[in-house]
């Protein structure tokens, strides 16, 4: 063979063999990429389906179906990428897996896909023009509590919530940055649930609920576990799409719906036990004995027969804290929530029921008990044009506590007070010398209330780019509260008999509907995006109310039958009817993603209002720019987002109450010849109209390093005019006061910064932190000929108009013995005229930083709350020397000439000018005292057991607590609770699980 064709037959062969190798290599190799890797996507509660499943720098994709499941081919050194919309992506190598379970985590930090509530819209986060906080489920679960506006607390810049009490059912205050009206009950925020206007008007009655520090919370109604997020609408580009409603801030709580995927069934039991948070540190009996014991010294005068404390008709050496007496017990909560949700790509369901009962710290059979049902069905037609949504809420509330708060009691008695009991384990009246303080728990207030709301929304795609929409919903409440007081309250020895009793009855119905068409047309051309809205509102809300009352009965156990009262009367029989009517509108544009512009505007019309009064106009413009888009800043900068933005703004009030200004009647109660007389209650005033307040905020937002440190800073001025108030009326006319306008300005003004960072952020480990906090002034910028009308002593031009006008106090005269104070108007007597010492009440700054940790199976979530204030308090209303007990830091008082001492001469009440000195002295600056605290206010720790791949239910167990720890100065008390004769808020303590399957 000829050399050149061996080599031509050589390399022919060898190229053969070769092309063998790399065929069988591409064979094995393709064998290897085709092996199948299953596994089942989930996140803390559900599994996922349409999650993304991607093989790293190849073209192989995949998706989990409705139950999660998923199956994709990948080689052992392939990468999967596992991505979906608000959770974070993760990235596993395959090595020698074939079955691989993925837990999604959410992504805080992801501007890009957090989708915030607006109310008529919804807005991505990032391009939001106006102030919106916001807080979701994730956190309001961590809480063992039964009012929704207790878990906001300490968690949203600007928003200062305050819990009335320690007793179920109780009230909450809370002001959206600030104090706007003057009247005290014209600051209420709008509350908005599922796209319902639901009233903040109190369902109680004065006269039924003397035992409690303020009226129920409308809010108790809704249950915080069926809450999916909660939105805070602060400034003017936020609110003033709601116009008049909108003036102190709107509150959008959107509840849980099904989601599609398996049909997927929870089941959560929990038990807490709930305790008083802090006592007052008070005499000690040998201490009380002592002030007592002086006090007569002082006043020159014999221990009576009648002084039991202290002339050994009691036990002299006997101590009893009264506080833990009657307020140390521990009050039992049970709750047990269920729910079942589930569904297909086009229609979702959710039905979820809960159950609740909570004790009381009182001695006694007191109890609060709820439940409710919450559903809610959405539906899409398959061509995505027509969309459905309906959500029924109906909630049943039996509340049964004491008439009587012993919180007041418990501080005051005397330290050696005899037993409760007697012998034969009866009240002890201890010889008719006692007034047993378990007695007036017989009294007792109740309180049922059946609540439902309902909605549903229809929407049409008429074009592409164009939606139809209607909003539907209802409200139906009513409560039935009655308190009695039987005579069995009193001693047995003054023989009251029960033609003595008494019932209190409130009868309560509120009806309300709304109707809400809108259109909305959005719009793309190239970098300019367009979106409009358009759209009406139709509302009406009827109150009737009836009061009636009950004397004298046969027998206490027909107490609760008013038919059976020897004496029936009607104090008040009202039906209130409230009509609302507005068009709204919003413009939104931006361009390039980059530049942002938001015009809303609203025309109200209101019942409230007088003749040519009742329509005004509202509005308010939004800007935003995100300069992290300009060229100026890099991609790789470790800015990763910055954004300005501006609103200015009015928005209305129309909290006035119906037919204020009108001429109204009510009857005099009197009988003439069977006839019932009518009065006057109300002068007309064609000119009463509404309240403005005009809004302007500047913010800014920026991120860092990918978001992981995003933060908010933000300046606002809120200015509140065209006051309604009562402007006062000479006597001569018969009246007080005439509702009206008045040309006084209210300004709320300060800053807001808020900022999140993810610390740690690995596999196994991650940590978080929250912090906000609120830097508020309230001033009265202007009052008309305010030193000539009553409210002179009351508020002053350039302060806030949440002061106290108090007496300057120099201490305890070292010569009389008695409190001193300063002569300020110079007429050589220390009158009304001297208290001109202003202090202001009003927060200085507040908020809270929250902490979230998880390991592995474990999750730990913890929050800080603070407030720097002063608070007007004080411990007794009596002086020291009188059978009260008192503090103990009044135990050196002044004795004799030339003392120095920080408490005056004790007196048992016949020293005239002692007492006088001592009321001028609780209405003087020396009681205002640091109120400042830091509160461990929510702590939840919580496991995941791991149970088998194989089985779909997952169990967690957790450990939750509320108002654990306070650190303050504070003496007096609680120094969050405002006021000091009502049981404070209780320290909780919860445990439970939760299954899933």
């Amino acid at each position: 063979m000829k050399k050149k064709s061996f080599l031509k037959f050589w390399t022919t062969t060898q190229l053969s063999k070769l092309s063998c190798i790399l065929f069988l290599c591409f064979i094995t190799g393709l064998n290897a990429q085709t092996r199948s890797i299953k596994g089942k996507i989930t996140d803390d509660t559900n599994t996922v389906p349409g999650v993304t499943i991607k093989v790293k720098n190849k073209p192989t994709t995949a998706f989990s179906d409705e139950n999660g499941n998923y199956t994709i081919l990948a080689a052992e050194n392939d990468v999967l990428f596992f991505s979906y919309l608000g959770y974070k992506t993760i990235q596993i190598v395959v090595a020698n897996q074939v079955t691989i379970n993925v837990k999604l985590t959410e992504d805080a930090t992801t501007l890009e896909e957090i989708v915030i509530n607006a109310g008529y819209y919804s807005i991505k986060e990032k391009e939001q023009t106006g102030s919106i906080a916001r807080i979701t489920a994730k956190d309001i679960d961590k809480q063992p509590v039964t009012n929704v506006l207790a878990a906001m607390q300490g968690r949203l810049a600007g928003v200062n919530i305050i819990q009335d009490g320690g007793t179920p059912g109780g009230g909450f205050q809370i002001k959206i940055r600030g104090r706007n009206s003057i009247r005290l009950d014209g600051n209420e925020p709008l509350y908005i649930i599922d796209g319902v206007p639901y009233s903040n008007e109190s369902i109680g009655s004065t006269n039924t609920s003397t035992g409690l520090p303020s009226q129920a919370s409308p809010l108790n109604s809704v249950n915080p576990n069926d809450i999916e997020s909660i939105e805070v609408l602060k400034d003017a580009d936020a609110t003033a799409i709601y116009g008049s409603r909108g003036a102190n801030g709107v509150v959008l709580i959107t509840r849980k719906k099904g989601k599609s995927g398996k049909t997927n069934i929870s089941v959560t039991a929990s038990t807490a036990v709930g305790t008083a948070t802090k006592f007052v540190e008070l005499m000690n009996t040998q201490q009380y004995l002592l002030m007592r014991k002086q006090a007569f010294i002082n006043d020159g005068i014999p221990i009576s027969d009648t002084d039991y404390d202290v002339n050994g008709t009691w036990d002299q050496t006997r101590y009893t804290n009264w506080q833990k007496e009657l307020l140390g017990g521990s009050a039992t909560i049970n709750d047990f929530r269920t729910s079942i949700s589930g569904g297909s790509e086009t229609t979702q369901f959710l039905i979820s029921g809960n159950y609740r009962t909570e004790g009381t710290v009182l001695p006694g059979d007191f109890r609060y008990i709820k439940g409710g049902i919450l559903s809610s069905i959405n539906h899409t037609s398959l061509d995505k044009k027509f969309k459905i949504s309906f959500s029924g809420n109906y909630m049943a509330q039996d509340n049964l506590q004491a008439a009587t708060d012993l919180t007041l009691t418990a501080r005051y008695l005397a330290p050696n007070a005899p037993a409760l009991y007697d012998s034969n384990g009866n009240l002890n009246w201890e010889n008719d010398t006692f007034e047993n303080p378990l007695a007036p728990l017989k009294s007792t207030y109740r309180a049922n209330t059946n609540d439902l709301v309902a909605n549903s929304v229809l929407s049409y795609e008429l074009l592409p780019g164009l939606e139809i929409k209607s909003n539907f919903g209802f409200t139906d409440l009513k409560t039935k509260e009655v308190r009695t007081i039987p005579s069995t309250i009193y001693n047995p020895v003054y023989e009251v008999g029960s033609d003595n009793s008494l019932l209190y009855l409130n009868l309560t119905s509120r009806q309300s509907w709304i109707i809400e068409p809108q259109l909305r047309g959005f719009k793309n051309f190239g970098n300019h995006k367009f979106d409009v809205l358009l759209g009406m509102t139709s509302q009406q809300q009827r109150t009737e109310r009836l009061f009636q009352s009950g004397i004298g009965f046969a027998n206490n156990n027909l107490i609760n039958n008013l038919a059976s009262a020897i004496t029936k009367n009607t104090t008040n029989s009202d039906t209130f009817l409230y009509r609302y009517q507005a068009f709204f509108g919003r413009i939104n544009y931006s361009y390039n993603e980059k530049y942002f512009l938001n015009f809303t505007g609203r025309r109200d019309g209101s019942s409230r209002f007088g003749p040519g009064k009742q329509y005004a106009n509202f509005g308010a413009i939004g800007a935003a720019w995100i300069f992290s888009k300009e060229k100026f800043n890099p991609e790789n900068s470790k800015m990763s987002f910055g954004k300005l933005r501006f609103s200015y703004g009015t928005t209305g009030n129309d909290q006035i109450g119906d037919y204020q200004f009108y001429d109204t009647y009510g009857t005099t109660g009197a009988n003439y010849q069977g006839i019932i007389g009518l009065q006057p209650t109300r002068l007309y005033n064609a000119d009463f109209g509404w309240e403005t307040n005009r809004k302007l905020e500047l913010a800014l937002e920026t991120g860092f390093f990918k978001d992981r440190i995003f933060s908010t800073l933000a300046l606002y001025r809120n200015r509140s005019s065209d006051q309604l108030v009562g402007i006062p009326m000479p006597a001569t006319t018969g009246f007080l006061s005439l509702n009206a306008n008045l040309d006084a300005t209210v300004e709320n003004s300060g800053f807001e910064f808020s900022v999140r960072t993810l610390n740690i952020d690995s596999n196994s480990f991650k940590w978080s932190t929250n912090f906000n906090v609120a830097v508020a002034k309230n001033k009265l910028l202007s009052f008309p000929n305010l030193s000539g009308s009553t409210f002179a002593n009351r508020y002053v031009i350039g302060q806030s108009i949440d002061i106290v006008k108090l007496y300057q106090s120099k201490g305890v005269n070292p010569q009389t013995g008695l409190y001193d104070f300063e002569d300020l108007n110079g007429d050589g007597s220390i009158t009304a005229g001297d208290k001109q010492i202003s202090k202001d009440l009003s927060p200085k700054y507040f908020g809270g930083i929250q902490n979230q940790l998880d390991y592995k199976n474990w999750q730990l979530d913890f929050l800080l709350q603070f407030v720097k204030r002063d608070n007007y308090d004080y411990i007794s209303n009596v002086p020291g020397g009188g059978p009260v007990n008192q503090s103990n830091t009044i135990g050196d008082a002044w004795q004799q000439i030339g003392d120095q001492s920080s408490s005056q001469l004790h007196t048992t009440g016949l020293n005239g000018a002692a007492v006088s000195t001592y009321y001028r002295y609780i209405e003087s600056d020396a009681v205002i005292t640091d109120g400042s605290f830091i509160r461990l206010k929510n702590i939840s720790l919580s496991y995941d057991i791991p149970l088998q791949a194989t089985t779909n239910v997952k169990c967690k167990l957790f450990i939750q607590g509320q108002n654990l720890l306070t650190f303050t100065s504070y003496k007096a008390g609680d120094p969050e609770f405002k006021f000091s004769g009502f049981l404070p808020p209780l320290k909780v303590i919860s445990g439970g699980m939760t299954l899933n399957f």
